[in-house]
């Protein structure tokens, strides 16, 4: 297919407003394309490589403006063509401003193919050469390659072209209009289209494989080693409605990390001959190795964690694919911020002494592939006992799952206590609190849905008086603890809860120093104290109980900090309490 017909066409989808009318003309698109059909699935979306490859063309917006300018004539120069963009506000309708060809003798020297219009085979082989110029004058001769395809381009094919450059194509087409077109243009099922789609992440494969292997080619295929998959998403939530809902939940410690997946095989990772290395833009210096590392947007991020890598060498045996998160620590083990953890996804350079700044670890909670086997379908628990199975293969079965290094922990139960004491202990060892998952959900890879919830922010805080404790145990013997919170109603205190969650030794043991002049009477670990003292609590909702005084109880209250500032007259009323109850 000439260029030319594309950006036509490209015109066509761009002048309707109507999702259906767009999807009918990209089928139309799909149904016509030829040879050509993964590269035009995947241009018509702004794309030039598939989703999986995190190749980039690196061309910046002045490289690409030049390029324009010398295809433009004589009289034009990059900083015209700037002039003309902060004026128009549109890099397509700046570059269809100016007349093309004027320069037809030179494309011999710069990439081009004499004065014929261009393919868009042609278009697509020139920028996968720009994406590949790497080196001393490689911006010079990214120049080069542009100017030889603007120049053979009329303005309309510019237009386009500017756009797909700059990944500002904008014609309203998303992912999911190519994957209704895929469907109506070669007559198979919809959600066929989208499993092959999430486990391949590369619409013009998927194209082609509809067009010329229908729904048996569709259902073949699989994940592959080596090319990631979008990384399954969680929406907030409650542990109220996720017990409502799934009677029971799989539950994990949410880690302040970053989210990676590993593809391990100790074969060696082949590489996809018809893609760039993404080691040339990833840092990744062996495309055969046994060991990728991608980031939650599918960048190869092998080279800035080498600990990864080593992680995988040392622990697996067989082919896997594994979802996770790689977190940061201190040198006594504590977490560190989310923000530690990007220094490291960030670096390309002197990887080894950023490695001594800030170190790195991975925890994996999920196993999508092993040995073969795509385990997309399963539910999450037997995800979760093939993703031990992996991790234990040079431990063996006597290591207590807790020392299996790398394993998230899995716990399933139906009891809000028991998920209100795993919240705690995992914000008492310094992470961000639990995630809820449905125990017989599949794995969706891109999809953010109600089946992985994170535990929803509180929705509001409330200041409370607390009027008592309890000695702990253990360790925590000389500490105060599960204190009993209240609400002023007149000129009496009425109960409302007991919050022990969000509170570390070190915050107990000075709530204890706090609260233990305001001592009021003991009962063996019962203590009932003086009205002084005001905690900020969160929670997650408020709802009626015949158990404590106020007739309310705040449905998993979490500690917050001490109000210094407040006293018990500034407390929350149970006025309105009732009027947050009933809003």
């Amino acid at each position: 297919m000439k260029f030319a017909t594309f950006a036509e066409r490209a015109a066509e989808i761009d002048a309707e407003s109507a999702d259906l009318e767009i999807v009918e003309c990209v089928t139309d698109l799909l149904v016509d394309a030829g040879d050509e059909i993964e590269v035009i699935a995947r241009f018509v979306q702004g794309r030039v490589f598939p989703a999986w490859d995190s190749t980039t063309l690196d061309v910046g917006p002045s490289a690409c403006y030049e390029a324009i300018a010398r295809a433009a004539g004589t009289n034009v120069d990059a900083d015209d063509v700037e002039d003309r963009l902060a004026e128009i506000g549109e890099i397509g309708e700046v570059t269809a401003s100016y007349e093309f060809g004027g320069q037809q003798g030179l494309s011999a020297f710069t990439g081009g193919s004499g004065g014929d219009d261009p393919t868009v085979r042609e278009v697509h082989e020139t920028l996968v050469s720009l994406a590949a110029a790497e080196g001393s004058g490689s911006q010079d001769r990214k120049i080069d390659l542009l100017f030889g395809l603007f120049n053979r381009c009329s303005s309309e094919e510019a237009r386009y072209l500017a756009r797909l450059v700059l990944s500002e194509m904008r014609i309203g087409v998303g992912e999911g209009a190519v994957r209704d077109a895929i469907a109506d243009a070669f007559d198979v099922p919809d959600d066929r289209v989208e499993r092959a789609l999430q486990v391949s992440n590369d619409y013009g494969r998927i194209a082609r494989v509809a067009r010329e292997e229908g729904l048996e080619g569709l259902d073949a295929v699989d994940l592959e080693l080596g090319r990631p998959v979008q990384a399954m998403l969680a929406q907030a939530g409650t542990v109220t409605d996720a017990l409502e809902e799934w009677e029971e939940a799989a539950v994990e410690w949410k880690y302040d990390g970053a989210r990676i997946q590993l593809h391990h095989d100790p074969d060696g990772l082949e590489h996809d001959p018809g893609a760039i290395d993404a080691s040339s833009s990833a840092g990744s210096d062996d495309s055969s190795a046994a060991t990728r590392v991608f980031s939650r947007n599918m960048e190869d991020v092998t080279a800035a964690l080498p600990e990864v890598v080593e992680f995988a060498e040392e622990t697996l045996e067989e082919p896997v694919i594994l979802d996770g998160e790689v977190v940061a620590a201190d040198a006594d083990g504590e977490p560190l911020p989310f923000q530690e953890v990007l220094k490291r996804f960030r670096r390309k350079h002197d990887v080894e002494k950023a490695r001594e700044d800030v170190a790195v670890r991975p925890v994996f909670f999920d196993c999508l592939h092993t040995d073969g086997e795509d385990l997309l379908k399963e539910p999450v628990v037997d995800r979760h006992d093939r993703l031990e199975s992996v991790l234990r293969a040079r431990v063996g079965d006597d290591v207590e799952p807790t020392d299996v290094d790398g394993l998230s922990l899995l716990w399933i139960t139906d009891d809000a206590d028991e998920i209100e004491s795993i919240d705690a202990d995992a914000l008492e060892a310094g992470h961000e609190g639990i995630m809820l998952k449905d125990p017989k959900s599949a794995y969706t890879p891109g999809r953010r849905g109600k089946n992985w919830r994170k535990r929803k922010p509180d929705v509001e805080t409330l200041d409370c008086v607390v009027t008592g404790a309890e000695w702990g145990e253990g360790r925590r013997a000389t500490f105060l603890g599960t204190f009993e919170l209240s609400v002023r109603d007149g000129d009496t205190l009425e109960t409302v809860g007991k919050v022990a969650t969000g509170i570390t030794d070190e915050k107990l043991a000075e709530l204890t120093e706090l609260l233990e002049s305001h001592i009021a009477a003991e009962d063996g670990q019962e203590v009932t104290l003086e009205p002084a003292v005001v905690f900020e609590v969160g929670y997650e909702e408020i709802q009626t109980s015949p158990t404590y005084s106020s007739g309310y109880a705040l449905r998993f209250p979490r500690f917050v900090g001490v109000r210094h500032d407040k006293s018990p007259d500034d407390a929350e009323t149970l006025e309105r309490l009732e009027s947050l109850r009933s809003s």
